[in-house]
Formats: structure tokens, C-alpha cells, sequence
């Protein structure tokens, strides 16, 4: 389908984005692999498209003590950053080298991802797991929001009106911690059925986020009983899989995760050392 008249600008500054957001039937348009498809089957109907490509929002580096992932960013830089080789970050690189294809992850970003929250999408788990948080930029200033407030229901976020994700910032794990993503997809579409990201610390503490099986993405509060933990957990189900074989692949996910993460201490131990 052709997608309804919009009128459309392009930012040369994150200011002239947010004055453009002052418009409230106006849409930010980054990479577009999420947009332009809801766009064409007009299930969105914006009046105003605000396109942020332009903007200096992109890269990957550690600073301050932090590694910093701006929301432009794409897909493949994600899989080539030399930031990203540490064992204990190596599920960022690998959930990102999954994300469609080729095409896509030259040209799709992670902040238009992680805004448009569909919750099938595979980073949100991750980044929950990992204990990220999100800076959201607004005329009033910039405020961060922790992952797992982030997500609140299918492709419902802690966006405010005229706010914009602008980075992504994980604390670096310490040394010793490995970390991993597994998710079982949809054979055609891509997206995960179920997905899980896991974080192993040096103390034995584990941390798992889980998609693909609920309007959300969640934490799950005790991996090491994933089976009861998913048992009350609302997972819907539709013609690609029952609730039950849903939550089935959700435990198989999470142990998988876990093993490949407690795998990777080791090689993160002797990368730090």
C-alpha cells in the first residue's frame, strides 16, 4: 500500500527535532525499518514526519567510565565495534548481528527499535538484562530512565510528547562476567517467538530479560527457577504458537543464555587480565 499524505522535515539540530515535536500528530522518522512498514499499511496516520538522520546521535565508545551507544547507531556498527569484543559484552554484537538482514542492519538504528518496543523485538531483553538505562532528551533537559521502566506495553514506552531517546548506556560488567542472547524465531518474519538476553556476574548473581512472550519485555527475577517464574507470567499466544509452547521456548531460551553466559567468564577473565 502507499502510505496517506504527510508533510515532512528534516532536523539539522536535536533543538529544531524538538521543536518539530511541539506538532502532537508528528512522528520521528531514524532509520524508518520500523516506520515505513506501519506507515504503508496506514495503521499510523502522523501529520508530520520529524526525520533525525542527520543528527550526531551515532557511535559507539566508552566514556566516563560507561560504554555509550547513540541512538543512531545501527545495527552492523553494533556487530563491528571493537568496544563490543569483551566476552562479558559479546551478547550486544551477537543480538545485533541477528536483527533481520543484511539491508536492514545497515540502516536500521537501535533507538528506533527500542522506541517503536514491539515486543517481539530482540534488544529490549537485552538491555534489561544488562542493566541499561536510556537518556531521553526534552526542551526541559535530559532525563534516564532505567530498561526495564522503559518497556510498559506492546510498543507503549516511557516517551514523553516532544522527547527523544538519544543514548543508550550500559555499565560495563566487571571483570569476569560473561553475558549472551538466544532467541527462537519465527521462521519468515524474524521476530522471536521467545528471546532471552542473560548477564552472569563474578559472584555467581544472574540477570535475564525475556521477549516475545508478553506485551513487554520483563526481568525475571529468578533465573535459576525460570520454569516457575514463567508459569505466572501472562503469555499470550496466536496462530504462530500457544501460550504454553510459548512459555516452553521462553525456559529453553533462558537456559540456553545462562550456559553460553557462565561459558564466557572464563574468556572474560583472561581478557581483562
Amino acid at each position: 500500500m502507499i502510505p496517506a499524505e504527510v508533510e515532512y522535515v528534516r532536523a539539522g539540530s536535536l533543538e529544531d527535532a524538538l521543536d518539530a515535536l511541539a506538532d502532537p500528530e508528528a512522528k520521528v522518522l531514524a532509520g524508518g525499518q520500523s516506520l515505513v512498514s506501519v506507515l504503508k499499511l496506514r495503521l499510523v496516520r502522523p501529520r508530520l514526519l520529524v526525520d533525525i538522520g542527520g543528527l550526531e546521535l551515532r557511535g559507539v565508545e566508552l566514556r566516563d567510565g560507561e560504554l555509550r551507544i547513540g541512538a543512531l547507531t545501527v545495527w552492523d556498527e553494533l556487530v563491528e565495534a571493537s568496544e563490543l569484543r569483551r566476552p562479558a559484552l559479546a551478547a550486544i554484537p551477537e543480538c545485533a548481528a541477528g536483527v533481520g538482514d543484511l539491508q536492514v542492519r545497515n540502516r536500521g538504528t537501535i533507538g528506533g527499535s527500542l522506541a517503536h518496543a514491539d515486543p517481539a523485538s530482540d534488544l529490549p531483553a537485552l538491555t534489561i538484562a544488562l542493566g541499561a538505562s536510556f537518556v531521553l532528551r526534552s526542551p526541559e533537559g535530559e532525563r534516564a530512565v532505567p530498561a526495564e521502566d522503559f518497556f510498559q506495553g506492546p510498543f507503549l514506552t516511557a516517551l514523553l510528547p516532544q522527547e527523544l531517546l538519544t543514548e543508550i548506556v550500559v555499565p560495563p560488567p566487571p571483570a569476569g562476567s560473561g553475558s549472551a542472547y538466544e532467541s527462537i524465531e519465527h521462521p519468515a518474519s524474524g521476530f522471536a517467538l521467545a528471546g532471552a538476553g542473560a548477564l552472569v556476574l563474578p559472584d555467581g548473581t544472574r540477570s535475564v530479560g525475556v521477549t516475545g512472550v508478553s506485551g513487554h519485555p520483563f526481568r525475571l527475577d529468578s533465573p535459576d527457577e525460570a520454569e516457575a517464574m514463567l508459569a505466572g507470567v501472562d503469555v499470550f499466544g496466536d496462530h504462530f504458537a500457544s501460550a504454553e509452547y510459548r512459555r516452553r521456548l521462553a525456559e529453553v531460551t533462558v537456559r540456553r543464555a545462562l550456559a553460553r553466559a557462565e561459558q564466557r567468564r572464563e574468556e572474560d577473565e583472561r581478557w581483562t587480565a
